[in-house]
C-alpha cells in the first residue's frame, strides 16, 4: 500500500528546503513514505521531510549526520534539534523548520549530510561547486559553516578520537 502524501507543495518552508537541497550538485528529489526525500545521484539519501510524520507534531527535516554532531546539536537546543525515529540510530539529526529556523545553519547541516552521501567523484569537485550552490542563501555557506562549527565547539563535551571530515568545519 502506498503512503499518502504528507507534505503540501505550496508550503513556503518546503519550497525553501527544496531550493537549498536541489542547489547541491547531482541532487534529485524523490517522494518516499509520503515525504520529500533528497538524494545524490550515485550516492544515497541525505535528507527527508518530517511533516507531522507519525504524528510528531512538527515540520522538520531529517538529515544524515555523524553521531557526534547529532549529540551536539540535540544537546544545544532540544526544541530545534531531535533524534528522529528509524534514522536516529544511524546518526541522523532532526532539524525543525517550523520553529526558530536559521536557514543558514540548516543549509550548512544539509551540506554536511550531502557530502556524507555523495560519491567520491562528486565530493572531489564539490568545494567549487558548493560555493555557487550556496550563493543564494542569507549568508554564504562558509559563514554558515563557521557558525555551525562554533556552535559545535562551544557545546563539544570532549574531542572525538577520530574527528574525520567534520573536524574541519
Amino acid at each position: 500500500m502506498a503512503h499518502p502524501r504528507m507534505y503540501d507543495d505550496s508550503n513556503p518552508v518546503i519550497a525553501k528546503l527544496r531550493e537549498i537541497c536541489l542547489a547541491f550538485p547531482d541532487v534529485f528529489e524523490k517522494e518516499a513514505w509520503g515525504e520529500c526525500t533528497f538524494r545524490v545521484n550515485g550516492g544515497s539519501m541525505f535528507a527527508m521531510t518530517d511533516n507531522n510524520h507519525h504524528s510528531s507534531g512538527h515540520l522538520a527535516v531529517w538529515v544524515k549526520a555523524p553521531a557526534m554532531v547529532q549529540e551536539i546539536l540535540v544537546n544545544s537546543d532540544p526544541k530545534r534539534f531531535f533524534i528522529p525515529p528509524y534514522m536516529g540510530k544511524k546518526g541522523w539529526v532532526g532539524v525543525r523548520i517550523d520553529y526558530k529556523v536559521k536557514w543558514d545553519q540548516t543549509a550548512a547541516i544539509l551540506k554536511d549530510g550531502y557530502l556524507m552521501s555523495a560519491p567520491k567523484k562528486i565530493r572531489d569537485k564539490t568545494p567549487t561547486l558548493l560555493g555557487a550552490a550556496c550563493s543564494g542563501f542569507n549568508r554564504s555557506c562558509s559563514t554558515a559553516n563557521r557558525q555551525h562549527a562554533a556552535t559545535k565547539e562551544s557545546n563539544r563535551p570532549s574531542p572525538p578520537k577520530d574527528p574525520g571530515f567534520f573536524a574541519s568545519l
